[in-house]
């Protein structure tokens, strides 16, 4: 008999019951060839004794073990690992091992050519500069942890299992509801909420509701290339209107409207350029929205995170005859790992969402919204995104500084009041391609959007996001963007 007083680890500090630990461990040694096919196993008296146990805790290790078909026995005694065990051995239709996967696929597809590859991530550099995402090391993990121990008992299991959640749990979008009613000065009610797993799923669920092969959609130059890449891809033709240091060009847009059949307005009140749209431009723009009767997507997505005492509301707050189709993302909040976005709408409009969106995303994940709703009901979102401002707002003071100290001559940006990035504008003797290139050389890797070929050539700019990175690591980025552009 072996000494499974030896190969069996008890831990009676885990959270793990000690019968599931014996069960697991079994398996383990069944997997590995240890314990072989009809191999006899000691008596649940026997190994209770060499492991200093209860023999009851051993004889539910092996009822566990007999319900999964690991060991087998005559009347609960005489027990031995089963003869043909519960291992899927899957049979090949072929002697070729690499058949059917290893060249390219032998039928016809469309290739989507007109949407950009993202930027590829290493571990190799010493800091990477991102689009601006949130610093995961704040995040409340002790809080989230403790929501989702709440709420991960058996009977939630059961009744989430009950439900589709496909356009939210209403105990998430109650939570929200209020959220952003208090934050956006919105006036919203639960049933105006469609959850999503990230803004750009809600941008691409509205514009296909809206557009069809040969529209126009409005857009900014620059704007957000992938939800550009969307709207071609539906069959959009995009027609653009500059943007300056108050904004949108909102005289552009009503040339825009005067002279074309626009069918979709789309506007990020901070990107890519980090500028706010003015409360002048601002008015008019609500004002031509009404007259036209121009359905648009406001895509909010970092809101949040405001430095000034009176930030501008979104534009969805205003008067607008129910034309605004408000989209925001929870993701900059919590972070890249939490896909958590929502669209704000009239119900009619939703209700045909949902639909769209059931072909694409089934169920929601109704154990996020839970957790998150909890941090909302018991204010700890919003006190960690007080928190988060506090911390962002110092780094993009810090940032700013140094690019203004040491940069001046070769980048154009203006401060923002917001958000968790810089729109870095390099002069054009310093090209963008390049600088990027010799900086990945010194340890340095810079994946925030940057916009330096074909429509965007003339801009030869890019963001840089200071929200996810500390001092060292800031200031280390833009000594290489020193060293760097000091070569030209």
């Amino acid at each position: 008999m072996l000494p499974f007083k030896n190969l069996l680890k008890i831990d009676k500090n885990s959270s793990d019951a000690i019968f599931r630990q014996i069960a697991s461990q079994m398996v383990l040694l069944i997997q590995k060839g240890i314990l072989l096919p009809n191999m006899e196993l000691p008596s649940t008296r026997s190994l209770a004794i060499d492991l200093g146990l209860h023999r009851k805790t051993v004889m539910a290790a092996y009822n566990d073990l007999l319900t999964e078909d690991w060991i087998e026995s005559e009347e609960r005694k005489n027990y031995r690992v089963s003869s043909q065990l519960p291992i899927v051995k899957p049979r090949t239709y072929t002697s070729h091992s690499h058949v059917g996967y290893s060249g390219l696929s032998d039928f016809s597809f469309t290739p989507l050519e007109n949407v950009p590859s993202l930027p590829l991530i290493s571990n190799d550099f010493k800091v990477i500069v991102d689009d601006g995402f949130p610093e995961s090391a704040i995040f409340p993990i002790e809080k989230m942890s403790a929501a989702y121990r709440k709420l991960m008992t058996y009977p939630m299991l059961k009744n989430a299992s009950y439900t589709w959640n496909v356009g939210g749990s209403s105990i998430f979008k109650g939570a929200l509801s209020s959220f952003l009613n208090d934050t956006r000065g919105l006036n919203i009610l639960p049933e105006n909420l469609l959850v999503t797993r990230g803004a750009q799923m809600a941008i691409y669920i509205a514009a296909s509701l809206i557009i069809k092969p040969g529209d126009r959609v409005l857009v900014t130059d620059p704007s957000y290339f992938i939800a550009d890449a969307a709207f071609i891809h539906l069959g959009a033709e995009l027609v653009r209107v500059p943007v300056d240091g108050e904004g949108m060009d909102v005289d552009a847009v009503e040339h825009a409207l005067e002279n074309n059949d626009i069918k979709l307005l789309y506007i990020i009140p901070h990107h890519p350029t980090t500028v706010t749209l003015i409360t002048s431009r601002r008015n008019k723009l609500l004002q031509l929205i009404r007259e036209y009767h121009l359905p648009v997507i406001e895509d909010d997505y970092d809101y949040d995170f405001q430095y000034q005492y009176d930030p501008y509301l979104p534009l969805a707050s205003g008067d607008h005859g129910g034309n605004i189709i408000y989209i925001g993302s929870l993701t900059k909040v919590l972070g890249a790992n939490f896909r958590l976005g929502y669209m704000i709408s009239t119900p009619d409009f939703l209700q045909n969402a949902l639909k769209l969106k059931s072909m694409i995303d089934l169920r929601g994940d109704a154990m996020m919204e839970g957790a998150v709703a909890m941090l909302m009901q018991n204010g700890e979102f919003s006190r960690f995104i007080k928190r988060a401002n506090k911390l962002y707002s110092s780094r993009c003071d810090l940032a700013s500084g140094l690019i203004t100290d040491e940069l001046s001559d070769v980048i154009t940006f203006a401060k923002p009041q917001g958000g968790m990035a810089l729109w870095l504008k390099f002069r054009e003797v310093y090209p963008l391609a390049g600088i990027l290139h010799k900086a990945s050389s010194f340890g340095l890797q810079m994946i925030g959007s940057a916009y330096y070929q074909g429509n965007d050539a003339k801009h030869n700019a890019i963001r840089f996001g200071f929200a996810s990175l500390d001092e060292k690591e800031i200031a280390f980025a833009i000594d290489i963007l020193n060293k760097v552009t000091n070569k030209y």
